[in-house]
């Protein structure tokens, strides 16, 4: 039968009103009548196919929500309802594809009420069929002889992925991302046999820091301060804000000769660390981490290099985030990281947090690897 276009709009407006008043077989009569023409967009089968769930025909309901969803694949209500119909067809698995669909559509947009309750629907079938999943899992594993505490960590972590407690995260170095090294967020400290030496010496190391921050000599600074020449880099945040403060024995190669003379058995203890040849390098810093302040999530140049933190101030409720993994600094514990991963720190304490850090080659570079990023830095810099 052709319609006009005006009969065809007209016919829908009449089943949109018949299956508002509970008249759902003759709405479906009127929207039929449409695409039966070919002319029916998103909107009409999606009423059609509202109108075959009133009238219990799933096998409608369901060429509607095709129909539709071949129109427009992004079309949430559409794959929330796709997945009733295989959850009604005992389809679980595709059901969940369908849901999983409707949330990714849905990430981060702003919902009328009724299909946020829909999307939040999708979640609780999601989140349950997931646990039933991480259950069914754990005891097969366990079954196998590797209950939680007799696992690797590398695959408790993989484990923590797959059930989503935990997200991927990799260097995203903002200057140079060389490719092949180990995209680890903390790395093991016994692996470098100078940390034994270093931390034997955080007693010492914080007597001379407590000896500076006495004196007029503790000339703190804010660690990123602003230069109206130059456009704003990561950390901005924190831009010529003490909260996040530093007192450099070396900063970017370049010695604080007043600095070093007031701590020499911190600049002793240095003398055993492999500093890497990358850009100005190395750099030494007390770094001073004000009450209540926040280093939000950020990632550093270059992917060539580790970070070393050497807790000496710490109180209560500092935390330091690497990727996945959250710690608490421990006084005289060296914490080694990948900075080019994104990482953030917080002291929700009412007392200030200073730790030493300074960076270092990364173990997994190769002598002749070293050598040529030193003389690409020296060539970049000259």
């Amino acid at each position: 039968m052709n319609l006009t276009e005006n009969q065809a709009i007209a016919l829908v407006r009449e089943g949109a009103d018949l299956l508002q008043r509970g008249q759902p077989a003759e709405a479906r009569a009127r929207f039929e009548r449409v695409t039966a023409t070919g002319r029916a967009n998103t909107q009409i089968w999606m009423l059609l196919a509202l109108a075959c769930r009133a009238l219990d025909d799933g096998a409608g309901e369901e060429t509607a929500i095709d129909a539709a969803l071949a129109l427009d694949p992004g079309l949430i209500r559409g794959q929330v309802m796709k997945g009733d119909c295989r959850v009604r067809a005992g389809d679980e698995q595709g059901a969940l594809e369908f849901y999983q669909a409707a949330l990714r559509w849905a990430e981060g947009m702003e919902l009328p009420a009724d299909l946020a309750a829909e999307i939040e629907r999708a979640r609780a079938v999601v989140a349950g069929a997931a646990a039933r999943g991480e259950a069914a899992r754990e005891a097969a594993l366990a079954a196998r002889g590797f209950p939680p505490g007799k696992r690797s960590a590398r695959f408790a972590q993989a484990l923590d992925i797959m059930a989503g407690r935990k997200e991927v995260f990799v260097q995203q170095p903002t200057d140079l991302y060389f490719p092949g090294l180990a995209q680890t967020q903390f790395f093991d400290t016994g692996q470098f046999d100078w940390v034994p030496a270093l931390e034997a010496e955080a007693g010492a190391i914080r007597a001379e820091l407590d000896a500076l921050l006495a004196s007029s000599a503790a000339e703190f600074r804010p660690y990123i301060h602003g230069d109206p020449n130059r456009a704003t880099r990561q950390g901005h945040w924190l831009a010529d804000d003490p909260d996040w403060s530093a007192l450099f024995l070396v900063e970017n190669g370049v010695r604080s000769e007043a600095a070093i003379a007031a701590c020499p058995r911190t600049w002793a203890a240095m003398q055993g660390v492999p500093f890497p040849d990358i850009a100005n390098s190395p750099t030494v810093m007390f770094s001073l981490l004000r009450a209540g302040a926040r280093i939000l999530p950020h990632t550093g140049m270059f992917n060539t290099r580790l970070v070393c933190h050497l807790p000496l101030v710490v109180p209560p409720a500092c935390r330091f985030r690497v990727g996945n993994e959250v710690r608490e600094w421990e006084p005289g514990k060296l914490l080694v990281f990948d900075d080019s991963i994104e990482h953030e720190a917080w002291n929700d304490s009412d007392s200030d947090r200073i730790v030493l850090i300074f960076d270092i080659w990364r173990p997994d570079l190769t002598a002749q690897e070293r050598a040529e990023l030193a003389a690409l830095f020296a060539g970049k810099l000259g």
